[in-house]
């Protein structure tokens, strides 16, 4: 799998992924370090990559029921970490299990999109 990790994302976060052996790739490396929240959507979205975000505007800005100009995010998966800092990369790997399946059962869907929220007590998936 490949991975789009924002700014927010602690570097051990990456670590995390790459010791699974997913590919982690920096916003900051692709894009401008204050490119939009869409822009960045976008480009995680075209390089078909999971956007792995700190940030709760991408829950606005490409929910899981697309309304009006939102619909633009088709195709946009994401996994959302609502938990301190510290707690990120031990969450994540707690939850690789499930957003490797989630991202396994969504390439078979007509929508293709995985939503997986992981926070300091839940790890949630949005079908």
């Amino acid at each position: 799998m490949k991975f789009l990790l924002d700014q927010c994302v602690p570097a051990s976060v990456e670590r995390v992924l790459s010791e699974a052996g997913h590919t982690a790739i920096w916003v900051r490396n692709v894009l401008p370090t204050d490119a939009p929240d869409e822009i960045v959507a976008t480009a995680s979205e075209n390089a078909d990559a999971v956007l792995v975000s700190m940030d709760k505007d991408f829950k606005k800005i490409a929910p899981r029921v697309l309304i009006g100009h939102r619909a633009r995010f088709r195709t946009l998966s994401r996994v959302s970490l609502d938990c301190i800092e510290p707690h990120a990369a031990a969450r994540f790997r707690q939850a690789m299990s499930l957003v490797e399946a989630e991202f396994h059962l969504a390439s078979q869907r007509s929508d293709r999109r995985m939503i997986v929220l992981i926070g300091e007590s839940y790890i949630r998936t949005n079908r």
